[in-house]
């Protein structure tokens, strides 16, 4: 029997993964089921199962992948010290990890989002994934940590503000942009980049036109 090379063997596992991404992005985690992944592949139960024992298997694989891509794509991106600006540095990240997975999409256009959302869903029934999913928040904060002692150590960020709380702020800012491509449809990286950059130059009220017309309104309103 002639010997099945590593590189096929990783490119079946893809074909696997990619098609269960868009099943499970297409239909949700409970409503697909492994049948709909063989359908989707057009392969055997017992090609699919050498691979992948169930759907939790299945999503427990996705769920790693991206996280890797994230670590990676942060650990490139904060190579240097201090690293880029956060807005950037988010758009360095989050560029490479959407630009990885842009090639697979699905009628309604890119899968990822929709598959995050899943996944995310699926960690409250699912410990294991849970787990991963953990993991994966943990080493990612613990990223972003680094990054905003290091802002902070080159005077570009306040010093007085706790690293984690920045850390999980701008995890969540994140999440919370993720979250909109899956309900609203994509949307460019630079719109969460131009909104970060504007949180980012705030300063101190200056005076003008705008702010004075503002304090004779608050100045009428208490004499009345």
């Amino acid at each position: 029997m002639a010997r099945v090379s590593q590189e096929h063997l990783d490119a079946r596992r893809r074909q696997i993964l990619d098609g269960a991404a868009r099943c499970f992005a297409r239909n949700g985690f409970h409503a697909t089921s492994m049948q709909d992944v063989l359908k989707e592949v057009d392969l055997s139960a017992g090609a699919v199962y050498r691979y992948f024992k169930g759907k939790d298997e299945l999503i427990a694989a996705i769920a790693n992948e991206v996280l890797s891509e994230v670590r990676e794509a942060f650990e490139e991106a904060t190579r240097h010290s201090p690293p880029p600006p956060p807005d950037l540095l988010v758009g360095r990240v989050l560029g490479r990890v959407l630009g990885i997975w842009a090639s697979l999409s699905d009628d309604d256009g890119p899968v990822l989002p929709q598959l995050i959302m899943q996944v995310w869903a699926e960690t409250v029934r699912n410990r294991e994934l849970a787990a991963v999913l953990n993991e994966g928040y943990a080493a990612v904060r613990q990223g972003w940590v680094s990054a905003v002692r290091a802002y902070q150590e080159a005077g570009m960020m306040r010093s007085d503000v706790p690293a984690d709380d920045v850390a999980r702020t701008m995890i969540a800012a994140v999440q919370g942009f993720i979250a909109q491509q899956s309900l609203f449809g994509p949307v460019p990286v630079e719109v969460l980049q131009n909104g970060l950059r504007a949180l980012m130059s705030m300063g101190e009220p200056q005076p003008g036109p705008a702010a004075d017309h503002s304090s004779v309104n608050l100045l009428e309103t208490r004499s009345n």
